[in-house]
């Protein structure tokens, strides 16, 4: 490892430190003009035995006397005496963010440097990593643009087992990848305003975790846009869905009988049985079916009369306002009808009729049947149990309440599932549970403040990383997503934000948040993101991978054009 990048031509020096310190970030007098560093710029400050990786959160300009800013030289001297007046008096510096330290040791060739290495090779000093900055380098250290191998060195070189490249540095277009093994372990999210390429990013991603087998990965396809081949609405080009790619490893479910997903069948379709749908389910689309203080009452009731099981199928079979005459010819509830069994069961009628009134909407959805075909819900977490991947799509049923209910009763069903793996596993031994990622669009509407605490996603995120199971969340509006469930994720990718909440959001919890939100604004917008929080070892604003075929090509290390695709596929074991 060669940490000084000695025969690197990026390794000259681009400016030298002036001042500053950890909490106000350090000063760098630059010696090159302004326009060849950017914001969020990369740099490496060498300090004797250490390296200090830093950000560039701003550029200011200076000047030795206010008298030489205000007036131009050219105005008052000759050109070649303004031009090194200029020079001398005139200046730009570097607000740099210090993330990170790394211990290179002394110089290599030295009796020192020899006597380091054998210390590590014996084991009496640890191997040097990078590690979270504590100090500050003197003044003058020489400071950098980063070389190729400063970005493998923080963020791992392309090709090791488990790193992604998810994209480039902007001024060198340096490789920066995310280990996938580390971002599957906590719950994280991809960012950004409507427009600026969520769900392309999300494909490579998802790509990513498929080709390198770190996770299974359901994805709940709200838009029909992940699984099959889809076509640019901005460009008008076709996109290359998971299906395609992966053929066998990806299986696309359709929800209800007959669906259809652009004209294609599904590898099978979902139906959810009536005996599935819990209280709870119901009780989480309280906003979409503006259900009652009352509906829990109501509630509770018809699982005493009918069963867990049972409440929701018989419900549906009352009928509403159906009367007889009683004995003295009066006017009462039918023995069957809603009312009956609400003056029954001591339940307020009118809250027994509005709760049913309400449910008809649910009533009368295709996919919920009394007795499926197969028990698909199962077959869907076996799939993923033996590492196969499903993509979810909606096919017709694009409203929320479809999002939402089936969402949340697929997503109970396998976190129960995955829990009890897990405990077997911990209790008895055997194989250990496989790395679950659960996607997520629109996640908002899921993890709002009302809804977050009756929804099974945010269990996920607050808890169940210990049980293999993580959330991957894609949202425009992140400031309107819980802020506990915000301070889950571990990894955030976000493209351009231009409301400053959604800004905070995506901030919250991070050091050196302030220095970051105006280089988070004013990201291009379109393939320029932030790489941040516990995924990364520090913030880093990239190019982002293009999702085409050169993508496609470099994932499987060969062309993949239509003749190789089949010979691609084989090699992969379909």
């Amino acid at each position: 490892m060669d940490n000084k990048n000695l025969n690197d031509p990026q390794a000259g020096a681009i400016g030298y430190v002036v001042g500053g310190g950890l909490k106000e970030n350090l000063r760098v007098r630059l010696n090159l003009p302004a326009q060849e560093v950017q914001e969020g710029g990369f740099v490496v400050v060498e300090s004797g035995d250490w390296l200090f990786y830093g950000l560039v959160t701003d550029l200011q300009l200076g000047s030795t006397d206010p008298r030489f800013a205000d007036e131009p030289s050219q105005n008052r001297l000759p050109a070649r005496l303004a031009g090194l007046l200029q020079g001398q008096t005139l200046f730009t510096n570097l607000e740099v963010l210090p993330a990170l330290m790394l211990e290179r040791g002394p110089e290599p060739g030295s009796p020192a440097y020899q006597d380091w290495q054998d210390k590590i090779a014996r084991g009496e000093k640890t191997e040097p990593r990078p590690l979270p900055v504590k100090t500050i380098p003197p003044h003058h250290a020489p400071v950098r643009l980063a070389a190729a191998g400063d970005i493998a060195e923080v963020f791992g070189a392309p090709g090791a087992d488990g790193n992604f490249v998810i994209g480039y540095t902007r001024e060198q277009g340096h490789p920066v990848c995310i280990n996938l093994e580390r971002f599957v372990q906590r719950s994280s999210g991809v960012f950004g305003a409507t427009g600026t390429g969520k769900s392309f990013l999300t494909r490579i991603v998802l790509a990513g975790l498929m080709k390198y087998d770190k996770a299974s990965v359901l994805v709940f396809d709200m838009h029909n846009e992940y699984g099959l081949d889809d076509t640019a609405s901005d460009t008008g080009k076709n996109v290359i869905g998971l299906k395609t790619k992966f053929h066998s490893k990806v299986q696309i479910i359709g929800l209800g009988s007959g669906a259809q997903i652009r004209g294609k069948n599904p590898d099978f379709n979902l139906e959810i049985a009536m005996s599935d749908i819990r209280p709870e389910d119901i009780e989480m689309l309280t906003r979409e079916l503006n259900l009652k203080e009352t509906t829990s009452t109501t509630l509770d009731a018809l699982v005493k009369s009918f069963g867990a099981q049972c409440w929701f199928k018989e419900f549906r079979s009352l009928e509403r306002g159906t009367q007889v005459e009683d004995e003295q010819g009066k006017k009462v509830p039918a023995n069957g009808s809603v009312e009956y069994w609400a003056n029954a069961e001591g339940v307020n009628v009118m809250a027994a009729q509005g709760l049913h009134d309400k449910l008809r909407r649910l009533f009368n959805k295709s996919y919920i049947v009394e007795k499926p075909a197969v028990d698909s819900v199962s077959e869907i977490i076996q799939m993923l149990e033996a590492g196969k991947h499903v993509v979810l799509s909606f096919g017709g049923y694009e409203s929320d309440l479809d999002y939402l209910l089936v969402s949340n009763l697929l997503t109970r069903r396998i976190r129960e599932a995955w829990e009890n793996r897990t405990n077997q596993y911990r209790s008895h031994g055997g194989s250990e549970p496989r790395p679950l990622v659960i996607v997520v669009e629109e996640a908002h509407k899921l993890l709002n403040r009302e809804m977050a605490s009756q929804t099974t996603f945010s269990t996920i995120a607050r808890e169940l990383r210990k049980y293999y199971v993580t959330l991957l969340i894609i949202d425009q509006r992140p400031s309107q997503i819980y802020d506990e469930v915000m301070s889950q994720l571990g990894t955030r990718i976000s493209g351009w934000l231009g409301d400053e909440n959604d800004i905070q959001a995506v901030l919250s919890g991070l050091a050196g948040r302030d220095a970051l939100r105006g280089m988070l604004a004013r990201l291009q917008p379109k393939e320029e993101v932030l790489l941040l929080g516990w995924g990364v070892p520090m913030p880093l604003p990239v190019r982002s991978r293009r999702y085409d075929e050169v993508f496609w090509q470099e994932l499987f290390g060969r062309s993949v054009g239509k003749r190789a695709e089949g010979q691609v596929l084989r090699e992969l074991g379909f």
